[in-house]
């Protein structure tokens, strides 16, 4: 347990700001900042962060809340994983209580294998660090690739020992299950036993893009790759990692990259490491995997600008095309450069400055048409193969999403190829015709299995705390009224009122409401709504309560999510969400609430009555009893409706 006053120093030092634009490239906007949506296919800036309320929100898909909502969202953790990410952010100790067995038990699987692998990392580190085995070879292996300590500790290299148990065996004395270490593919288990996966070789930690180990690379060593095809074995895909998700070197990239506004796209973790040492820190690989849309959608939340950095060999021009349509129909802006022959990332890296290295990406990399003309059509002159190629090119111009930049890029193409501009529209149009075609079919196809898919993805994104922002009130004006004490719970409304003991009070928003539906024991539908109102009565007479501050750092994720979704609503997070002042005041507002609460009430009752009355069948007294209790509740509800329509004075 993280106690009260550690959770509320967490929440003093929290910068919202910092928080998101760790994951998020945020623009300034006014007072506010913005950037692509996290939480949907966003492809204008919809997502929305308030310094001054420190909350945000997307206006596109409505997702949003504070720091601890954001972090509980994006890394689907739980509230006191969120705690204690920010404590380490913020450098802030928490003392918490030792673990017992039954409370490891109770983890999450997918919360174990975290803590396995980072388990395996430090271990790994240390073998490198301190062990005789790991400084004469692994050290050593890094250092002969002229790889600098601080590097080394920057990417938190490692090394497995040659003995194919050592880290089951050292796992296993820690007291972490064999289960994990297979689930995680840190080991292999056969009818023999279990063993190491990387065993004698040096070790390349995958970090996902908020710091936590997903996966391991292991590479073989030089003297053994001879002959040997696999010389690197990377984690299996599992619970925590999908290697078609994850880009190595994004963590320790993102900053680089939002500030750059460009990405270096690689293939390996060498070229990454070697990068960043030559002083280019920009940079991620997808190491040997075809380029996935979620690794775009992944970078896209930094920038639009990549660089494709490749090899001038065969599979350095192969890797560079494959990915090329998927990236323009994704919204990014491209750049292609293929090394001299020879040359990779890191050698090429290693032999030239920093300055070197940029002036050269600088000058010689080419928008994507310039590449694939040279590639595919230059020196061609077998017309058939000639029109092909040049199809190929006016196929990735016609998936990019923008208009306009594919006018531009089809204009540039036709004074290349010397080609009519129409000639080439009109074949681009009939393309965008046929691949919407396509689609329309899949989607019928598709759509019986809708279902069943939702399910599906539901259940692999492992499990998602219970955050309200789907919560529907059984009347919409519950939920006004709980924002009105989130809001302003704290607020005196009346002053001097008389109470029925003979002494006088002051009324705060939440007092008044409790006090008036008390009088006739109304409560509202949702017990969090009553939560609320109950924790805002108890408060109300503190000097320093604030409702707004209290609820949205409330230790029950529902209410601080509720409180964030709702303050998000009442506040201007940009000037086309500008909300207008409400009319007559706050307490002109709660008391037409809490009225319009009673009418929904007496409405809702008498529609009751009518249903009834159709149903009782020729029980006269008893019909008599159901037209009395109607026209008592039809006068009521005309002496609401008289008070709704005049001007209430208090």
């Amino acid at each position: 347990m993280i106690d009260r006053a550690t959770i509320d120093k967490i929440m003093d030092a929290t910068n919202i700001v910092d928080v998101v634009g760790e994951f998020v490239t945020l623009r300034k906007a006014g007072v506010n900042y913005k950037g692509l949506c996290p939480f949907h296919d966003d492809t204008t800036p919809s997502f929305m962060v308030s310094p001054s309320k420190q909350i945000c929100k997307c206006f596109a898909c409505g997702e949003g809340g504070t720091a601890i909502n954001f972090l509980m969202k994006h890394e689907q953790i739980t509230y006191p994983e969120a705690l204690r990410w920010l404590a380490k952010k913020y450098n802030i100790e928490i003392q918490e209580k030792e673990l017992t067995d039954e409370e490891k038990q109770q983890q999450s699987d997918r919360e174990s294998m975290f803590i396995v692998n980072e388990w395996a990392r430090l271990y790994f580190q240390d073998i490198l660090k301190n062990d005789p085995d790991g400084i004469a070879i692994g050290k050593q292996y890094f250092r002969s690739r002229g790889i600098r300590d601080d590097i080394v500790e920057k990417f938190c290299l490692g090394f497995a020992l040659p003995q194919r148990d050592a880290l089951a065996k050292a796992a296993l004395k820690a007291g972490y299950q064999a289960e994990f270490l297979e689930k995680t593919g840190l080991c292999i288990k056969n009818e023999k036993g279990i063993y190491d996966r990387y065993a004698g070789r040096v070790i390349f930690p995958w970090l996902n893009v908020s710091g936590k180990v997903v996966a391991f690379g292991g590479r073989l060593l030089d003297a053994r790759t001879k002959g040997v095809q696999q010389k690197y074995v990377n984690s299996p895909d599992s619970e925590i990692y999908h290697k078609d998700h994850e880009l190595y070197g994004l963590f320790q990239a993102k900053k680089a990259i939002a500030k750059e506004d460009r990405v270096y796209m690689v293939e390996g973790y060498t070229d990454v490491i070697a990068m960043h040492q030559s002083g280019i820190e920009n940079v991620v690989a997808n190491s040997g995997t075809a380029l996935s849309v979620y690794q775009i959608k992944l970078l896209r939340r930094f920038t639009q600008n990549i660089t494709l950095l490749y090899d001038g060999d065969e599979a350095g021009i192969h890797a560079a095309m494959r990915g090329t349509d998927m990236l323009l129909a994704e919204g990014m802006n491209i750049k292609v450069l293929l090394l001299p022959d020879g040359d990779d990332p890191d050698s090429f890296a290693k032999k030239h400055s920093a300055q070197e290295l940029k002036d050269y990406i600088e000058k010689n990399q080419t928008d994507f048409i310039t590449f694939k003309t040279r590639l595919t059509v230059e020196n061609v002159t077998d017309p058939v193969k000639r029109s092909e190629a040049i199809s190929g090119i006016v196929k990735s111009i016609s998936v990019i999403p923008d208009q306009i930049l594919r006018s531009t890029y089809l204009s540039e193409l036709s004074q290349r190829m010397g080609i009519k501009e129409q000639t080439l529209l009109n074949s681009m149009n009939g393309m965008i015709r046929k691949d919407l075609e396509e689609k329309e079919k899949e989607r019928e196809r598709n759509q019986g299995d809708r279902s069943l898919d939702s399910d599906s993805n539901a259940v692999n994104q492992g499990p998602v705390p219970l955050i309200p922002n789907t919560l529907t009130p059984d009347s919409e004006v519950e939920e006004l009224i709980i924002k009105s004490i989130i809001r302003d719970g704290e607020k005196v409304i009346f002053e001097h009122v008389e109470m029925d003991d003979g002494t006088f009070i002051d009324l705060t928003v939440a007092q008044y409401v409790n006090y008036d539906l008390g009088q006739d024991n109304i409560h509202f539908h949702h017990e969090l709504y009553n939560q609320i109102l109950e924790e805002a009565v108890a408060h109300s007479g503190e000097p320093d309560f604030k409702a707004e501050t209290y609820f949205m750092h409330h230790p029950d994720v529902n209410i601080s999510s509720l409180a964030a979704r709702l303050a998000i609503d009442t506040h201007q997070l940009g000037k086309s969400f500008q909300l207008k002042e409400r009319e007559g005041g706050l307490r002109q507002h709660v008391l037409h609430l809490v009225l319009d609460l009673r009418m929904d009430i007496v409405e809702k009752r008498l529609k009751e009555l009518k249903a009834e009355m159709r149903q009782v069948g020729s029980d006269m007294e008893r019909i008599k009893a159901l037209m009395e209790e109607f026209k008592e509740t039809q006068e009521l509800r005309n002496a609401l409706a008289q008070q709704l329509g005049n001007d209430l004075v208090g």
